[in-house]
C-alpha cells in the first residue's frame, strides 16, 4: 500500500483559488517511493515485567546503506487486523527494531512497519511518501517470572550462599577454619596488657553514628571482646559515646563482658557514658578525657569523619597505643598516620568474627572470602583469554542484553 502527502506553500497572496493551487503545489518527484521492509516479526519483549512488545524487521533494499531512499521507519499499531493503524513511533534509517512500551498485558495487537522517504526544507516537510507492510500479529505482552539475562547473577548468588552455609556448618561442627591474621586484632591483648602494667585506663570510642550504622554495630561487637579482656586483667575501661542508643547498647555489652569474665561486681554503669551529639563537641570532650586521664590504650572503632585526626593526634601526643578501624575511606589515611594499628575497611567487620570465633560469623566471613577468591580468579582468567583473543570470557558476566 502506497501513501503520499503533499505540502502547500504560499509565496504571495494569489488572486483566486485556482491560482493558489497552480502556484503552490509541490508534486512528489517520480521514483522516490521506497521498497517496504520485509520479514517483520513481533513478539513479547523477553525478560521484563510486561507491557512491552518487540518489533523487528529486515531493512528495506532502499535503506540508507543500500539505496538511500529510506529516511525513517514508522511503526503502526492496531487492535484489529482490519482496523485503523496509528503511528506509535519511528526510528531512523538503518535501524531494524523497535520496542513498544505503551501496550497492556493480555490484549492482542497487530503491527505494520512503513518505510518513509521525505524531503524537508527549513524544518517543514515538502513531500513525503510511505510504503507500509502487510499487518503482522496478533501478539500479546506478558510479565516473566525470571530475567534469563541475569542467570549468571543467580548462579553466583547460589555459589556465595552455598559457601557461607558450608563453612557455618563446619564451624558449628568444631572443625578448624583458617582466617587470615589481622594485625590490629592480634595486638589487642598486648594493648590491654600494657594498660594493666602502667595502671592506666583504656578508652574505647565507638564512632559518632547511631546503632543503625553497620560500622557502629561492628565497633560494639569488638568492644565486647576488649571489655572482657579488660575485666580479666582488672583494667579500667571507659566508653564515651555520642548517641543515647549506643550508650544503652554498649553498657549492656560491657556489663555482659564483665559477667563472662567472672567479675560482675567490678562493672560500673558510668564506665559507659554519654557526652554530646555534636560532632566537634564530642571530639573536644574526647580530647579532654585523653589529656586529663592520659589513658595507656585508645580504641577508635566505628564511623568517623572530620573529627578522626583531631582525636587520634591528641592520643598520639600522649604516647598511647592506638588501634583504629573504620569503613570511611576518607578517614583511613589519618588513622594510618596517627595510630599504631588500623583496620582498613572490611577488616573492621571481619574483626568481630576473628575475635569471637562465633560459628555464624566465622562461617560467613570464610564463605565471603571464598567468593572473593573466585572473583579474583575469574578476572585473571578473563584478562588472559581476552588479551590473546581466545574467548570472550566477559560474556559470562553480562547482565544486560545488547
Amino acid at each position: 500500500m502506497l501513501l503520499a502527502t503533499v505540502s502547500f506553500a504560499f509565496a504571495q497572496e494569489p488572486a483566486d483559488t485556482a491560482q493558489i493551487a497552480a502556484d503552490s503545489l509541490n508534486p512528489t518527484p517520480p521514483n522516490v517511493t521506497p521498497v517496504m521492509a520485509k520479514n517483520i516479526t513481533v513478539r513479547d519483549n523477553p525478560d521484563d515485567d510486561g507491557e512491552a512488545i518487540r518489533i523487528e524487521w529486515e531493512t528495506s533494499v532502499d535503506d540508507i546503506d543500500k539505496g538511500g531512499k529510506v529516511t525513517a521507519y514508522n511503526i503502526m499499531r492496531s487492535t484489529s487486523i482490519d482496523g485503523e493503524f496509528e503511528i506509535i513511533g519511528d526510528v531512523p534509517a538503518g535501524k531494524n527494531s523497535f520496542t513498544d512500551n505503551a501496550v497492556k498485558d493480555g490484549i492482542e495487537y497487530y503491527y505494520k512497519v512503513a518505510t518513509v522517504n521525505e524531503l524537508k526544507e527549513k524544518g517543514k516537510v515538502v513531500w513525503s511518501v510511505m510504503a507500509d507492510s502487510d499487518p503482522v500479529g496478533p501478539v500479546k505482552s506478558s510479565a516473566q517470572w525470571f530475567n534469563m539475562q541475569r542467570i549468571n547473577v543467580f548462579v553466583g548468588t547460589l555459589f556465595v550462599c552455598g559457601a557461607i552455609f558450608f563453612y557455618i556448618k563446619r564451624a558449628k561442627a568444631g572443625k578448624e577454619i583458617y582466617i587470615r591474621k589481622i594485625a590490629g586484632m592480634e595486638s589487642v591483648d598486648d594493648a590491654v596488657g600494657r594498660a594493666t602494667e602502667m595502671g592506666r585506663k583504656i578508652v574505647y570510642v565507638p564512632g559518632i553514628n547511631d546503632m543503625d550504622n553497620v560500622q557502629t554495630i561492628a565497633g560494639v561487637n569488638i568492644l565486647n571482646h576488649v571489655a572482657e579482656k579488660a575485666a580479666q586483667y582488672e583494667t579500667e575501661i571507659e566508653v564515651p559515646v555520642s548517641r543515647s542508643l549506643v550508650m544503652v547498647t554498649a553498657r549492656e555489652v560491657v556489663k555482659e563482658a564483665y559477667s563472662r569474665a567472672g567479675r560482675p561486681d567490678s562493672f560500673r554503669e558510668d564506665q559507659v557514658h554519654y557526652l554530646t551529639d555534636d560532632q566537634f563537641g564530642y571530639a573536644a570532650a574526647i580530647d579532654g578525657i585523653i589529656v586529663r586521664d592520659k589513658p595507656a590504650t585508645i580504641f577508635y572503632m566505628g564511623a568517623f569523619f572530620a573529627e578522626s585526626l583531631i582525636m587520634a593526634e591528641t592520643g598520639n601526643s600522649i604516647g598511647a597505643i592506638q588501634i583504629a578501624g573504620t569503613g570511611q575511606p576518607s578517614q583511613l589515611p589519618f588513622f594510618v598516620a596517627s595510630c599504631d594499628y588500623t583496620l582498613i575497611g572490611e577488616e573492621l567487620f571481619a574483626a568481630s568474627a576473628y575475635l569471637s570465633r562465633e560459628p555464624k560469623l566465622l562461617g560467613s566471613l570464610k564463605g565471603q572470602d571464598l567468593a572473593k577468591s573466585a572473583i579474583l580468579l575469574s578476572i585473571l582468567i578473563g584478562v588472559i583469554l581476552e588479551t590473546f583473543n581466545i574467548f570472550r570470557f566477559s560474556d559470562f558476566f553480562r547482565v544486560i542484553g545488547e
